[in-house]
């Protein structure tokens, strides 16, 4: 009898399933085994996958939950910075079958007393009533004015600074506001000069970024000499290739190289110089990624050198993804939102179209627009993929969470979840490089400034890599100098990456990432036992360089690279000796150290360095460079020539 009721009710649940439906399918996560979708993001293209392009806003798509890995915890609350307000209300159109999800809205946080606006004073009203309508002027010659030096200063009476208008030319009747420049950088002062008997030891956190050569290109383009706090000289050097020789596993990720020459500079000092390749991943070694674009569309933005290279920036990380990666797109301005749920790379014409339908308004609710990203990058997330945030901004913050000291807090603890964000920056004028840089380090990412489209080629052609696939994280480098044999050293440049001695060997102290292919270079200037000391001697200096060990006597000193495999929380060693058989540096060094050397003191001379000798001038600086151009490819040696020319004819700048 059990027998029988069990078969009536099968036959019943089979007639059931025959007359249902198949669940639906969300339209917004393609199948990886579907063919490969792309194209040219136009409004025909994009209007039926959900985004209007015609109507000039976001899409606001259809419901649907992140979809997420199994295993994976839902994402934590957002807003994890602050206490969370009133949540944005987003009214959602009429839906259709086949639209995409909506953005996703995150609290609002108020601006707080301390982190408003300094007040500029009123603006500056031009009298007079607004003219009558006019005819169309007859096509005439553009009014150039220049200064004594041939500078462009005025173009029909707009004002012109370092190579842009700063303030169109006054209508009557219109409201001109005073030009103001809010751009920040960290506050660096050139490493000092260091005793090696009492100080032997240099210890510092790798850096790979080159946002400040592409800015500083920015300035002496437009005429005008970097901030002084712009120029970070190790960022200079490492913008260019060396040729360094490679390492040939993966496991011991690095090959060091080390060269001493005399210093061009400073007669009777030497130069180390300190190559770190890194191991290229062979293309079967690369994991998947999974990437989530987070975009600034706040009004600040909305210059054809702001979100508009962004968006071309960003369709040229698409053309790299591979059918096993994701993307995703969020934006942030007075809210947070998404056009796009993690989908993968089979699915490019989507992805362009959520570029697309970006537009630009609004405040900047930076840390709103992060708590959103994080969650879009673990609604993907997985152990064997590469799971990275990179941020498309100029960094002015001025909604919600703005104190760099926070948000830097905030990203440092996602890091720990495996999920890492690299800030790539735009634009003039309020470009937040402080907070970039802030933002960028503690989430071991790269941080990179785009001026122009050829630098976005550079950072999303086949250099991508190097930001996209990780070798090695936490990379420390620590020199220990010979005091039988160097009296003084000086790191150039690093200041702000400097550790203590002691965090070299601490695990927990965080350092720079590097990735596929990439490499490191440091240079010190020493002065030799017996050679122009800077620092008087001691009267009462026990630690003098004849009581020093003779041992090890051809050694200047001992370089340790300490790093950690990605995802593994046990750093490795790798040590080996600076060795210099012979008294003298040379004087004809490899072509490699010979250009590192030409960017080194084009770094120093920029920024006014106290310590690089007064009477080597620009003259000097490019007859190096050109002695050590070599093979030039992609032609990046000879614009660093024309960079070095065009600074050569600037006044030092003053102002701040």
């Amino acid at each position: 009898m059990r027998t029988v009721i069990r078969q009536g009710f099968a036959a019943l649940a089979g007639l059931s399933m025959i007359g249902a439906a198949p669940p639906p399918v969300a339209p917004d996560v393609p199948s990886p085994s579907r063919r490969v979708t792309d194209g040219e993001a136009t409004p025909a293209a994009c209007a039926p996958l959900g985004y209007d392009l015609t109507r000039g806003q976001r899409p606001v798509p259809t419901a649907m939950p992140l979809a997420r890995n199994p295993g994976i915890a839902p994402p934590p609350p957002p807003s994890p910075v602050s206490p969370p307000p009133p949540r944005l209300q987003v009214r959602p159109p009429t839906t259709t079958a086949n639209a995409p999800p909506p953005p996703i809205a995150l609290p609002i946080q108020p601006t707080k007393k301390e982190d408003r606006v300094e007040y500029m004073g009123p603006p500056v009203i031009v009298p007079g009533p607004p003219p009558p309508p006019a005819p169309p002027a007859p096509s005439r010659p553009a009014v150039i004015t220049t200064d004594a030096s041939g500078r462009v200063t005025s173009i029909d009476g707009a004002v012109v600074t370092g190579g842009r208008i700063v303030r169109p030319a006054p209508v009557p009747g219109q409201i001109v506001p005073p030009p103001v420049d809010t751009e920040r950088y960290p506050d660096a002062r050139p490493n000092p000069v260091k005793r090696t008997a009492t100080d032997p030891v240099s210890t510092f956190s790798i850096d790979v970024d080159t946002a400040a050569y592409a800015n500083v290109r920015r300035f002496l383009r437009g005429g005008t000499p970097p901030p002084r706090d712009a120029v970070r000289v190790e960022e200079l050097i490492n913008y260019f290739d060396y040729g360094y020789a490679a390492p040939t596993s993966a496991s011991e990720p690095f090959a060091v190289s080390t060269t001493v020459a005399a210093a061009p500079w400073a007669s009777g000092r030497q130069i180390v110089h300190v190559g770190l390749q890194g191991y290229e991943l062979p293309t079967g070694q690369r994991k998947p990624l999974n990437l989530t674009f987070l975009v600034d569309v706040s009004g600040s933005m909305g210059s054809p050198d702001k979100l508009d290279l962004a968006k071309r920036a960003m369709n040229l990380a698409i053309d790299r993804l591979r059918p096993q990666d994701t993307l995703a797109v969020t934006y942030y301005a007075e809210g947070a939102g998404t056009t796009l749920a993690p989908t993968p790379g089979t699915d490019k014409l989507r992805m362009r179209c959520a570029v697309a339908s970006l537009y630009a308004s609004g405040g900047t609710a930076g840390a709103t627009g992060m708590t959103n990203a994080y969650d879009q990058a673990q609604a993907s997330f997985a152990r064997d993929k590469v799971n990275r945030i990179l941020m498309f901004t100029d960094g002015d913050f001025n909604v919600g969470v703005t104190d760099n000291k926070r948000l830097e807090d905030y990203v440092a603890e996602k890091r720990g979840t495996g999920i890492y964000l690299s800030v790539y920056g735009f634009g003039r004028g309020n470009y937040q490089d402080a907070r970039m840089q802030a933002i960028s380090q503690a989430g071991n990412g790269v941080a990179a400034y785009i001026n122009d489209l050829e630098e976005a080629r550079r950072q999303f052609g086949d250099r991508f890599d190097r930001g996209a696939f990780p070798i090695a994280d936490d990379v420390k480098i620590q020199v220990e100098f010979n005091p039988a044999r160097v009296a003084e050293y000086r790191l150039i440049g690093y200041e702000t990456r400097l550790l203590n001695e002691e965090d070299f060997n601490n695990d927990r102290v965080d350092a720079g990432e590097v990735g596929s292919g990439a490499s490191v270079t440091a240079v010190y200037e020493i002065t030799p036992v017996g050679g122009p000391t800077q620092m008087s001697e001691r009267r009462y200096g026990s630690a003098r360089p004849e009581a020093a060990p003779a041992a090890r006597g051809n050694e200047l000193g001992f370089i340790k690279v300490r790093y950690k495999l990605p995802g593994q929380p046990t750093s490795r060693l790798i040590e080996q000796p600076i060795r210099n058989p012979g008294s003298a540096a040379s004087t004809q060094p490899p072509e490699a150290t010979r250009w590192a050397l030409a960017v080194a003191a084009f770094g120093q001379k920029l920024r006014a360095d106290p310590w690089l000798a007064p009477d080597y001038g620009w003259t000097q600086i490019l007859d190096q460079a050109q002695g050590a151009r070599g093979d030039d490819p992609y032609g990046e040696r000879a614009e660093f020539v024309q960079l070095i020319r065009a600074a050569q004819g600037l006044p030092e700048r003053r102002a701040p």
